[in-house]
């Protein structure tokens, strides 16, 4: 099949208004666009289906039958780009905020955002975390100074909705409660060992995080984030990224540790 049928065929396959791709035969059909109607519904339902593996706590949200629909629009219009299907709807979130039918529902896009960035996080590049007591070997006043590299996993999701707990409650790591849809709560995603994790950052986290990746220094990922939240706390932070394996190594000013 050349280059132009080929782009015929997957066009045709996820637009219904479009005719049979010339040239399209059956060898068991004088109707060749029947076959292909009930190919291209295959296709439609086997990428709904991926998609609803894949935001399992945002179909839960909404019930399956709206998410199939929603789902159904999604694929029509964003086509898979690429064999890899896991990686496929990383954007399901920016969809779903621009969605008229789900405008009510404030907080679903960074809930989406966060499965997106789950599976993501499955999929990263393995690292080894460092061992809490490494940081036992740094002297006090050189702390400061340390550049930390963290996990290839590690991901933030900033909301101003409280989408960590929405997201726990939907996906069957929390009982189902009353929450406050104003009560802003960042998102760290993280793969521990062969297992991703979801919990809610401490107050100035997410900055401290970013500043991190950055290439800023602890000293001056402290002051970013203390910029953001007075209340940040470096010792509560710091640990909880070592604690959860987050770090995986660090390095002086002057470089990579010996």
């Amino acid at each position: 099949m050349h280059a132009h049928s080929q782009t015929d065929f997957a066009t045709a396959l996820l637009d219904p208004n479009l005719p049979v791709p010339h040239g399209l035969i059956a060898h068991n059909s004088p109707q060749p666009q029947k076959r292909f109607a009930v190919y291209r519904n295959n296709v439609v339902a086997g990428l709904i289906n991926a998609l609803r593996a894949k935001f399992p706590a945002t179909s839960r949200i909404v019930g399956d039958d709206f998410f199939r629909a929603m789902a159904r629009v999604f694929v029509m219009a964003h086509p898979p780009r690429s064999k890899i299907l896991h990686a496929y709807a990383d954007d399901f979130g920016n969809f779903i905020a621009a969605f008229e039918p789900v405008a009510g529902l404030i907080y679903l896009a960074d809930v989406a955002r966060i499965e997106a960035a789950r599976t993501r996080a499955y999929h990263a590049a393995d690292a080894t975390p460092l061992p809490p007591a490494d940081f036992g070997n740094i002297a006090p006043e050189a702390i400061g100074s340390l550049r930390l590299a963290l996990h290839p996993s590690l991901e933030i999701v900033r909301s101003p909705h409280p989408v960590v707990t929405i997201w726990s409650m939907n996906a069957g790591e929390a009982e189902l409660g009353p929450v406050e849809e104003n009560a802003a709560e960042d998102a760290l995603i993280l793969r521990s060992d062969f297992e991703v994790t979801v919990r809610a950052l401490p107050l100035g986290g997410a900055a401290f995080i970013a500043a991190l990746r950055s290439g800023a220094n602890l000293a001056e990922a402290a002051e970013r984030a203390a910029g953001e939240d007075a209340r940040f706390d470096l010792t509560g932070n710091l640990a909880g990224l070592i604690g959860s394996g987050a770090v995986i190594d660090f390095l002086s000013s002057e470089g990579p540790r010996s």
